[in-house]
């Protein structure tokens, strides 16, 4: 698979479509945000509907990756599903998807002097 997928945590809607908007300015960027406000798998793969500007990629190949995290990472999802409580409807669990070579590169230059 090129892409890959993983839950990164809570946040406000507001703050999350604040972020999200300056991120889409560049579709050519190599990572999307997604906000769900349950943590199930169906919750993630509908919000990949939600992306305004979505990025040129394969999405097939996107969902492919969400399932397959959700397949492969059950520790991790029901850590989530036990602590992703909101209190209203003001709060999203956030999960980031991106091609991998893109996000190799990104952590890569971090570490460059």
């Amino acid at each position: 698979m090129n892409y890959c997928f993983d839950i990164i945590g809570t946040t406000s809607i507001l703050t999350f479509f604040n972020y999200q908007q300056k991120l889409e300015q560049n579709r050519n960027r190599g990572k999307a945000y997604l906000g769900s406000y349950k943590c199930s798998l169906d919750g993630f793969i509908e919000s990949v509907n939600a992306i305004p500007k979505k990025p040129d990629w394969n999405w097939d190949d996107v969902v492919g990756s969400i399932v397959s995290f959700w397949l492969k990472n059950e520790e991790q999802v029901r850590y989530w599903q036990n602590h992703f409580n909101p209190i209203d409807s003001e709060t999203v669990i956030v999960a980031r998807v991106g091609k991998i070579e893109a996000l190799r590169s990104e952590f890569e230059s971090l570490f460059e002097v």
